[in-house]
């Protein structure tokens, strides 16, 4: 099982947005159990938030099946099942401020479906420590690079059709010692150091 802040996970539950809760015990805390909400990113790691602490064990089990049921009743969405894939759903991470009113886009043809606000009024490690962000923000469709630029969001890692940057290929391809590779078909405009 996994630990964590020295809390072992006793139970979870994933849904198809890859949201969930977590219900952990810990015998040495002060507040031995708690119940947490969490996201799983690509790769299932799972980032943590949103604890909610309890004395005994009745208390954080009626928590987390409260909270499981009143996710599912809001989102309208349903468990994960072992080896189903994640539906298409597009995270945005606000890195310069917690989200507000009006700090997101919500048209008509690209609703909003689900906006967090990470607790403890500080920005935490996200998608696996790359990004350090205040919450996210959660989409049906992709945002037009406008949208991204004008909100100042920033676009997460295991989005669907997500392409690197340039620069990011590089730096994982230099610490790879791999020259970065070409798109098919494309030729070279130079000559190496070899040919002159």
């Amino acid at each position: 099982m996994e630990n964590v802040q020295g809390y072992e996970i006793e139970k979870s539950i994933l849904f198809e947005n890859n949201r969930g809760f977590a219900l952990g015990h810990n015998p040495a805390a002060p507040q031995p159990f708690v119940t947490w909400q969490f996201t799983e990113n690509e790769g299932g790691v799972r980032d943590y938030y949103w604890g909610h602490y309890h004395p005994d064990r009745e208390w954080a089990e009626k928590d987390f099946a409260r909270r499981v049921d009143d996710y599912q009743y809001l989102f309208k969405v349903e468990e994960k099942a072992p080896g189903q894939e994640q539906g298409e759903y597009y995270r945005y991470y606000s890195t310069q401020r917690p989200f507000d009113i009006g700090a997101t886009p919500d048209t008509k043809d690209n609703p909003l479906v689900e906006v967090v606000n990470y607790e403890d009024d500080r920005r935490r490690p996200v998608a696996g420590g790359q990004i350090q962000a205040w919450g996210e923000a959660v989409y049906k469709k992709p945002l037009t690079p406008k949208q991204i630029r004008d909100y100042e969001l920033t676009p997460a890692p295991d989005n669907p059709g997500w392409k690197r940057s340039i620069t990011a290929r590089l730096k994982e391809d230099a610490a790879k010692g791999q020259e970065l590779q070409k798109e098919p078909g494309q030729k070279r405009n130079h000559k190496t150091h070899k040919d002159r």
